[in-house]
């Protein structure tokens, strides 16, 4: 990955923003078009995926694979066909007119188009032991890692759609899934709420927070307090799945473009924001679910439009 701290003041036809799934695909297929493309990304390249242990439902992948390696793979695919990835901050994004104005932590840039692929964070709880057993036990994904937990008992924080949705998912593989919910009603949806009640493998867990996960070199157990009584305890745990909602990574672009009510950019079909000219792709986009695969056939969506655009206004 190419890395400058010069001040950039060139104009591209495409500028990607973001490195992970979606923006490392678009990548490719704009470097293998033969686009005046560039690629950004503040950290390395790989975005969320690089956090994920393994990755056994990615096609192409029988025996599974790690997630660093599923993302270097894809990102050597794309420096093959003479993709730049520069490492940079993108701080704003002034999208009025036919050149976009892009700020970065050192210098700006100018494009015709961009692809915004910055991806969204899962929220975290910042307990004690979150951080060092993620991967490992912790997880934010209860669709990707679900099937690692055959036969065992899991829990799940949250009270939302999500949540519920993936509580019940999570009962095709483990043995028992505890609900832990701060409040003693759910968030979710009424159908989805009576789906989870009728589930025989699923106890909820009400009025209670999570204190801290236990374990050394995997999840052991999970500490949790009542809030109305102050009570703590503790449940024997083999995995933790925290869904307490994502964060978009939009706060540069958010005064620009059209976003729903949590953040997350509205698209058409087409991956096109509200603005002309500037598309979106993967998580950070109001498009769910939110999986590698459809990231990535998003990336690709959206650059392949970037390109009509192009091509009908060329200047």
């Amino acid at each position: 990955m190419e890395t400058s701290d010069k001040n950039y003041s060139e104009e591209h036809d495409l500028v990607i923003v973001g490195a992970g799934p979606a923006g490392l695909a678009a990548g490719l297929y704009a470097a293998r078009d033969k686009q005046d493309v560039v690629l950004l990304e503040k950290l390395s390249p790989g975005g969320q995926v690089l956090t994920t242990d393994f990755v056994e439902n990615y096609p192409g992948f029988p025996d599974g694979v790690s997630g660093f390696e599923l993302m270097d793979r894809i990102r050597k695919q794309a420096e093959r066909f003479g993709l730049n990835i520069l490492s940079h901050e993108v701080q704003d994004i002034d999208s009025n007119g036919d050149v976009k104005h892009i700020s970065l932590d050192s210098g700006a840039m100018r494009a015709r188009s961009v692809v915004v692929a910055t991806g969204a964070q899962p929220r975290k709880l910042g307990i004690n032991g979150e951080g060092l057993l993620t991967g490992k036990g912790v997880s934010y994904c209860g669709t990707c890692d679900g099937p690692f937990y055959r036969d065992a008992v899991v829990g799940v924080i949250g009270g939302g759609d999500t949540a519920v949705q993936e509580a019940i998912f999570l009962t095709r593989f483990a043995s028992r899934v505890y609900v832990i919910h701060r409040r003693d009603e759910l968030r979710a949806t009424k159908i989805i709420q009576e789906r989870a009640f009728a589930n025989e493998k699923i106890e909820f867990v009400w009025d209670t927070v999570p204190v801290s996960i236990e374990g050394r070199s995997g999840v052991e157990g999970l500490r949790i307090r009542n809030v109305k009584s102050g009570e703590e305890s503790a449940i024997n745990l083999e995995g933790v799945f925290v869904l307490v909602g994502t964060r978009p990574v939009t706060q540069f672009i958010k005064d620009s473009i059209d976003l729903d009510e949590q953040g997350f950019i509205k698209v058409d079909r087409r991956q096109e924001t509200s603005v002309p000219g500037v598309f979106a792709a993967g998580d950070v986009t109001s498009v769910t679910p939110r999986q590698i695969a459809i990231a990535v056939g998003e990336g690709v969506t959206a650059v392949l439009n970037a390109e009509n655009y192009l091509e009908d206004h060329k200047v």
